[in-house]
C-alpha cells in the first residue's frame, strides 16, 4: 500500500472516531431540567384504605360511586381511563390473584358499559383519582370487569384488571 492510500485511511478513521467520540459524548447531554430517557412503567396502587373500587367489590345499581386509586410515576403522570364491562361469558383479563366466584353464564339484556377517563393535571409523579361513576338502575346485575389503564407522559402503560359485581 502506498503511503497516500494509508494517509487517507488514517485520516479517514481518525474522522470517524472524532465523530464517535462526539457522538457518544452529546448523547450523555440533557437540558436543564429534563432526566434520562423513561423506561419505567406507571403504578396504580388500590391497597389504600379508601381505594375502591378493590377486586370483588359490590356496587349497587341505581348509585353513584368514586373510583380511588393512587397513581404514581417515576417522572410524570399521563392520563387514566376505566373500563367497566360485562363479564356473563366469563372472559378473564383480572391482573388479582384472588378469584370472586361467577354467578351462571348469561346473555346480557341490558348490560352496564362505561369507558370514561379523568384528567391529571400536567408535571405530577402522584395523583390520586376521584371520578364519580353512576350505574343505571336498569343495568343486568352480575359480574363485571373494571379495567384501569395509566398511562405515563413517555407513553408506558399499566393495566388494572378487577373483577367487580353489580347488584
Amino acid at each position: 500500500m502506498n503511503n497516500s492510500k494509508k494517509g487517507r485511511l488514517n485520516n479517514a478513521t481518525k474522522i470517524f472516531a472524532l465523530f464517535l467520540l462526539a457522538g457518544m459524548t452529546f448523547s450523555g447531554c440533557k437540558k436543564d431540567g429534563q432526566s434520562a430517557v423513561d423506561s419505567v412503567y406507571p403504578q396504580i396502587d388500590i391497597t389504600a384504605q379508601s381505594a375502591f373500587p378493590v377486586q370483588c367489590s359490590m356496587i349497587k345499581r341505581g348509585e353513584q360511586f368514586t373510583f380511588i386509586a393512587n397513581l404514581t410515576d417515576n417522572q410524570e403522570l399521563g392520563s387514566v381511563s376505566v373500563d367497566i364491562h360485562h363479564n356473563f361469558d366469563h372472559h378473564s383479563h383480572s391482573t388479582e390473584v384472588n378469584e370472586c366466584g361467577f354467578e351462571p353464564v348469561k346473555t346480557p339484556v341490558k348490560p352496564f358499559l362505561l369507558i370514561g377517563s379523568e384528567p391529571i393535571p400536567k408535571g405530577l409523579k402522584s395523583y390520586q383519582t376521584g371520578l364519580k361513576i353512576s350505574v343505571p338502575a336498569d343495568v343486568d346485575p352480575g359480574d363485571y370487569h373494571f379495567m384501569i389503564r395509566l398511562t405515563d407522559k413517555e407513553g408506558w402503560q399499566t393495566i388494572k384488571g378487577l373483577s367487580i359485581k353489580i347488584i
